[in-house]
Order: structure tokens, then sequence, then C-alpha cells
């Protein structure tokens, strides 16, 4: 008996939502990526591992609210946890190969290509394997060539996030490129999701262990809060970084000294004397006479 498979139980709002945390997750994710190629110091192995945990956590997430939208109307949906969290695990692991790649060997096309490849297929293989942990009275099948679409898609998407975390500065482009990768990853989801028929094998519920989808709704709302935080710190801690300002440069090439063009004025603290307007010394010279109108004592 063929099920009836249903992407979009709850309309809209799983698929919205899924959306923005793939936004969310991809956006933290490149900016940590940025941070660590502009700064060459002790903390760039931990700019790569927040950047890869965010876009893989991101992802996970992503793919698990879409999956409360998913059901097959002759029967319920149970999850087997061990499985579904071992594809988080994969995600951020595959995903973290493919930045500390890029981090380290550099921006090249041959590095970006690697990375991207590693990093795309350790989407897919969160997507598929999350949905092997999948359990309902019946057979999952897919089709073949729509799931080869999906893994290219998914290294696409992945190969250009990675070109953007190198070469996309400034916030509105930041913000475009996260649009961006949100749309490819929703794709990804939604094109391998398109593969799937059931083939149930009856018309009873299934009996077994595991959780249902609804009961997956409390580790979904904790990853939110959790991005939402940690987005928070960075903000707080590091601005410039969010905002994409050349922070590889020094205050002194941010503010550089242009010959003849006078500092700013200095206003003098209590007790320190006023501005005094000096007189080239020699024959004829008058005193030094300061702003206020009085002269000054002879030296």
């Amino acid at each position: 008996m063929q099920g009836t498979v249903d992407g979009f139980s709850y309309g809209l709002v799983t698929p919205v939502a899924a959306f923005l945390m793939a936004c969310l997750g991809g956006a933290l994710g490149l900016r940590c990526t940025t941070r660590s190629l502009r700064h060459r110091d002790s903390f760039k192995a931990g700019w790569l591992a927040l950047g890869a945990t965010s876009i893989g956590t991101g992802i996970w997430t992503m793919h698990f609210i879409a999956m409360m939208g998913f059901s097959v109307r002759q029967a319920p949906i149970h999850y087997d946890l061990p499985i579904t969290f071992a594809s988080l695990g994969v995600a951020v692991l595959m995903v973290g190969i493919g930045i500390f790649i890029v981090g380290y060997r550099g921006a090249t096309a041959l590095t970006l290509v690697t990375g991207g490849t590693i990093t795309g297929l350790g989407v897919a293989t969160m997507h598929y394997l999350g949905m092997a942990g999948m359990r309902l009275q019946g057979r999952v099948e897919y089709d073949t060539l729509t799931v080869a679409t999906s893994v290219v898609i998914a290294v696409v998407a992945a190969t250009t996030a990675l070109w953007a975390a190198v070469s996309v500065h400034g916030f509105l482009a930041s913000l475009g490129a996260s649009l961006v990768m949100g749309v490819a990853v929703s794709g990804m989801h939604y094109t391998a999701m398109s593969a799937v028929s059931v083939h149930l094998h009856g018309t009873e519920p299934v009996k077994g262990t595991g959780d249902t989808a609804t009961s997956l709704l409390l580790p979904m709302l904790i990853g939110p809060a959790v991005f939402l935080i940690l987005a928070a710190v960075v903000v707080m801690f590091d601005p410039l970084l969010v905002m994409g300002d050349p922070d590889w440069q020094g205050p002194a090439a941010r503010t550089p000294h242009r010959p003849g063009v006078p500092a700013p004025r200095h206003v003098p603290s209590y007790g320190e004397p006023a501005n005094w307007t000096a007189r080239p010394a020699g024959r004829g010279a008058r005193r030094s006479v300061p702003r206020g109108g009085h002269r000054s004592q002879d030296w």
C-alpha cells in the first residue's frame, strides 16, 4: 500500500521557520570563518570551530523543524534518538573539516572546491542519516536522480558559502550571502524530500519505542535560543565582526595622520594652562600671548 506523503502539514510555518534557522546558523558561521581568516592569532581555531558548530547545528535544526511538517497520513512517525543526534555530530564534524581546510590552507580555488565538497557531502549525509532515524510502519524509498540532484545542490551551496566567507565584506553583503545560503540549504532539503515515497506494510499503527515529531519540539526550541544567545555574545564583544569592518587593519591604518591637516583641538583639563599662541623667537619678537588676552610673564 502506498502512503500519502505530506511535507507541509502546518502550511508555511515550518518552511519559514526552517529557512530562518538556516539563515541564522549560516550568518553566524560565515562571520566566524571570516574572523578566523583575518586574524591569525591563537583564537583562529576557536573561531573556526565556532563557525563549524554554528553552520552544522543550524542546518540540523533547520532539517528537523522542516521534518515536523512531514507526515504520512496512514501511519504515525517516530524518531530514533541515537541516530537523530548522530546526524548532528556528522554535520558538525564534516562542516568543520571543510572550514578548517579553507581556514588553514588559504582561500584558493582548490581549497574552496575541496572544502565545499566535504561540507556539502556532510550536509547531505546529515539529511539522509536523519531520515534513516525515522520510524514508521512501512518502507521509505527514494528516487535516485532526485537524490543525486539534492547532493549536487548541497555541494554547490557549501562551496558558495565558503567563497562568501572569504570574499564578502560589509553588513548588507553578509546579510545577502546568509539569505542565499538559507535558500540553498532549504532548497536542498525540499528537493531531497521530493524524492521520498513510502510503501506501507499494513494499516495498523506502528508500535515501538521512539520519540514523536511533537516530542522533538523542545530540542528545536533550544537550538534557536542557543543561536540567539551566541549571536548576542558575538555582537556584544565584537560588533565590528558583524558589521564587516576591515578589522584586520590596526588603529593607525583606520585613522592615518595626513600632513597639513591640524590635529583635533585639545581641551585643557582642570589645572592645565590654556593654549598659548607662540611667536617666533628673535629680534623684535613679542611675548607669547594667551588666547584670553592677558600678557604672559617673560621667561
